[in-house]
């Protein structure tokens, strides 16, 4: 039993420093985009031709930015190997490939935004990647956790519109928003609207550019996700009472969605300071990763609720929890 504590113990460690440090890594790369730094360094993999140069001017950012994925993708490498080696389910051994082949291929992606002169394509396609790696790793550690151990006590979600299915939904709203987000920074659209909430003094502006029209779209996207996000964690407080985990993980889903929402006013009301767009950018992670967690464990709500009502024989009451 002490011996399988401390698989336990390494595989969770592993999974939530690796999460803790995209974090950082998320937050790395806003400062590169939000410094201008993304042609500091002109070359890839070396900087200069040398491994470190003079962290000076926006070659800090850039290199620094370099250094931490280096760092992250050493993680993901380790956190693999750890998980083979303690870890029994099997889907969990795939998302550890999974992570490396991400991290891998988001490494090359940075090489061709530099060598190919930043492609605002492959830069937004290299943010996105990002996000993807940064919900699988929030994965990792969720079902690696012992609050993923706890056992649920509640019904089978049978309703029309399952929660688990608007979670689902959520999930993709927000993975668009920040899409929306990423093609507003690198086509330069910050301030495409330089009022808020109003746009040119009106609710709907009066002329249109892409920059503009990105702008706006990722505006009434933030609206549609604080309706969305709301409707969702009611749901969950209704149904799902009793369930510390689940309120739990709805209530910080909703307050980071509340400061994602005043953060981003108030990046347009000081025009966009770099700090305030950094922390804007990471908060935008943190409310699609934490959507993923509330919704995959929504799914074992569901499944260990429909295990449970199956194994109670035809015509018995279950006894109460």
């Amino acid at each position: 039993m002490m011996e399988k504590t401390n698989r336990k113990k390494w595989v969770s460690g592993i999974t939530l420093l690796t999460a803790f440090s995209t974090v950082i890594l998320l937050a790395a790369g806003a400062l590169v985009t939000g410094t201008g730094s993304g042609l500091a360094v002109p070359d890839w993999p070396l900087a200069f031709g040398q491994f470190f140069p003079p962290m000076v001017g926006g070659v800090f950012y850039e290199h620094g930015h370099r250094l931490i994925a280096g760092f992250v993708a050493l993680l993901t490498i380790v956190q693999l190997f750890v998980i083979l080696r303690f870890e029994e389910r099997t889907w969990v051994k795939k998302l550890a490939f999974l992570a490396v082949a991400l991290v891998l291929t988001q490494a090359t992606l940075g090489g061709l935004t530099v060598l190919f002169l930043l492609p605002k394509a492959v830069s937004i396609a290299h943010a996105c990647l990002a996000q993807t790696y940064f919900c699988n790793a929030v994965i990792l550690m969720t079902v690696t956790s012992s609050v993923w151990e706890t056992p649920f006590t509640c019904e089978p979600d049978n309703s029309r519109f399952p929660l688990r299915w608007f979670g689902t939904m959520v999930i993709v709203g927000f993975f668009v928003q920040l899409l929306f987000g990423a093609t507003m920074r690198h086509f330069g659209a910050g301030l495409a609207i330089p009022d808020f909430p109003l746009s040119f003094g009106r609710w709907v502006p009066s002329q249109w550019t892409f920059p503009i029209a990105i702008h706006f779209a990722h505006r009434m996207g933030a609206f549609l996700m604080v309706g969305l996000v709301a409707a969702l964690v009611a749901r969950v407080y209704r149904l799902y009472w009793n369930q510390f985990t689940l309120l739990l993980y709805s209530g910080a889903l909703m307050g980071f969605v509340w400061m994602q929402v005043m953060l981003g006013a108030m990046v347009i009301w000081l025009r966009r300071p770099i700090s305030l767009t950094t922390i804007h950018l990471v908060l935008g992670a943190m409310c699609l990763a934490s959507s993923v967690a509330l919704t995959i464990q929504l799914f074992r709500a569901q499944r260990e609720s429909t295990a449970k009502s199956k194994a109670v024989p035809f015509g018995v009451e279950a006894s109460p929890a």
